[in-house]
């Protein structure tokens, strides 16, 4: 099971991907999570990534492919994987399948978490933390009774400062912009599988696994 997982910020792609990882105990490997793991366990592409890092440059898709390449190495992604984050580009793509024919672990498909702008917006900045519990809730999502739990034993719901409108609008434009193509590159390959990423956790997940399963 070998899965590129698509969708914009707020899609639920993180959540999705950790049910599945703890089902079907494959790896969810994100660029960020990946690249920082490289740096700390000094392998060769990471040490090249921390002399960029250190320098405020970004690092080159030919490292980021290098870890990448290192990372499905190990023993947990023998039996499948999800990446999150990569690719981000078209190119990235077509460099993916390269690799991924090298280490003879084709693609077996890309997941889109399909959702609305206008519930991408709610979903993002309507977050809350709760500064009692550390809780996360959302105004527009969670119940009153829950809301009310966490301001009525003196609390205050706690917006992150980069939860705000224009910021998620830019995080969404520069989705738009950068990562939409993706979705036809894999589509015209018949890779691509869309679920409908609205709803509650379970019945995504439900029809996450129905995709996956059909693909």
């Amino acid at each position: 099971m070998r899965i590129v997982l698509l969708g914009a910020p707020g899609s639920g792609k993180g959540t999705q991907a950790k049910l599945l990882m703890a089902e079907k105990n494959i790896p969810q490997i994100s660029t960020g999570d990946m690249l920082r793991a490289a740096v700390a366990a000094g392998s060769r592409f990471g040490q090249q990534a921390k002399v960029i890092m250190d320098a405020g440059d970004l690092v080159s898709d030919d490292i980021m492919l290098g870890i990448i390449s290192e990372r499905l190495s190990e023993q947990d992604a023998e039996n499948g994987f999800i990446l999150d984050g990569f690719p981000r580009t078209e190119q990235q793509a077509l460099d993916l399948a390269d690799l991924l024919d090298q280490l003879d672990k084709p693609l077996d498909t890309a997941v889109l978490m399909d959702v609305d702008f206008d519930v991408l917006m709610k979903r993002l900045t309507g977050r809350r933390t709760c500064s009692l519990t550390g809780k996360l809730l959302n105004i527009y999502f969670s119940s009153q009774g829950e809301l009310d739990e966490c301001t009525n034993a003196g609390g205050e719901l706690i917006q992150r400062e980069d939860d705000n409108e224009e910021t998620i609008k830019n995080r969404l434009n520069v989705y738009r912009e950068q990562t939409e193509p993706l979705i036809d590159y894999y589509r015209k390959r018949g890779k691509l599988q869309t679920v409908n990423a609205d709803g509650s956790i379970d019945d995504v997940y439900d029809r996450f696994k129905n995709a996956i399963a059909a693909s």
